[in-house]
């Protein structure tokens, strides 16, 4: 069996799941819980993956821990001076 991922208009629902219903013996259909408590998962998904790549690979220029801190005193000190 294979698997896909099918977006179906709202207003075309019904008329899918009639028709899907004509081959319940060759189609199973379920749901994503992923996608169901995040409708964007899996695009999520795939920028953190991105990210964590770049990063990786050292296309992504990280900042140390420290060098974070003291960009964020001197922007307080700048700004409440």
């Amino acid at each position: 069996m294979k698997t896909l991922t099918i977006q179906v208009e709202d207003n075309f629902m019904n008329d899918f799941l009639n028709f899907v219903g004509t081959c319940k013996d060759k189609i199973k259909i379920t749901k994503d819980k992923s996608l169901e408590y995040d409708p964007y998962f899996y695009e999520r998904q795939a920028e953190l993956q991105q990210i964590r790549g770049d990063i990786k690979s050292g296309k992504a220029e990280m900042i140390s821990h420290d060098d974070l801190w003291e960009n964020i005193e001197t922007h307080l000190k700048t700004k409440h001076s």
